[in-house]
């Protein structure tokens, strides 16, 4: 069984730490906390920290220094937290490092949401990352084919079971063009008719939920006169 995530947690706001630790607790990631930046940084040469949530005003160390001594070795996801909402402080944080900020006052399941974001994002885009057979990442869409669930932009995708079973279909065979009747066969396992317009209509629901632009598609092509393709990245 995969180990949960370690979450650091570094404020220096006592209410604000318990906070969190319930909301994260409730979701079942390991939790560790500092009161600062140098606390942080101590964590960090014993404990494998997945993602850090990084208080900006703290003492002895702020979290704008501490963000950026982490970068100088490592890359694990941070959000920041402040009480600062202008965006030139908002621009700080993410220049120095930090993957979102978030400002204070905050809603905990926004915290937590934001968190399993950057934490998926994460562990799919990080560098030597093996691919699996049972996921496809096709530029800013997952498909994963163990648990059925589909993002775009880190976005979680509804799909209905037919639908994902044509995506997945696509996605199977990338860059290849698969005609209405090849689908109709293989998702609904029956006998196609010319007049037989399911695929379609499906493709276009697909188009609605997966694309930025469905009257533009990215993802799902169509190759007039033959079919339907998914893009294959380069």
């Amino acid at each position: 069984m995969a180990q949960p995530a370690s979450l650091l947690l570094v404020d220096d706001e006592q209410d604000i730490i318990k906070l969190m630790e319930i909301y994260f607790g409730n979701e079942g990631y390991r939790i560790f906390t500092a009161n600062d930046g140098i606390q942080a940084l101590e964590v960090l040469k014993t404990e494998d920290i997945d993602l850090i949530i990084l208080d900006v005003m703290m003492p002895n160390m702020d979290g704008i220094e501490a963000c950026m001594k982490i970068r100088e070795e490592q890359k694990m996801p941070i959000i920041m937290l402040s009480a600062k909402s202008t965006d030139i402080d908002k621009i700080t944080g993410l220049s120095i490092g930090a993957d979102d900020y978030l400002t204070k006052p905050f809603n905990p399941l926004e915290l937590v949401a934001r968190a399993k974001s950057q934490l998926r994002r994460y562990h799919t885009f990080n560098e030597g990352r093996e691919s699996k057979e049972h996921e496809w990442i096709i530029d800013d869409l997952i498909i994963n084919t163990d648990t059925h669930e589909v993002w775009v932009d880190d976005r979680p995708v509804h799909l209905t079971p037919r639908e994902f079973a044509v995506l997945e279909l696509l996605a199977r065979h990338q860059g290849s063009v698969l005609s209405m009747e090849q689908i109709y066969r293989q998702v609904w396992k029956e006998e196609f008719m010319e007049s037989n317009n399911t695929v379609m209509v499906h493709i276009r629901k697909l188009r609605e939920k997966i694309e930025h632009d469905s009257k533009h598609p990215k993802f799902i092509q169509t190759v007039w006169g033959v079919g339907y393709k998914m893009i294959k990245p380069i």
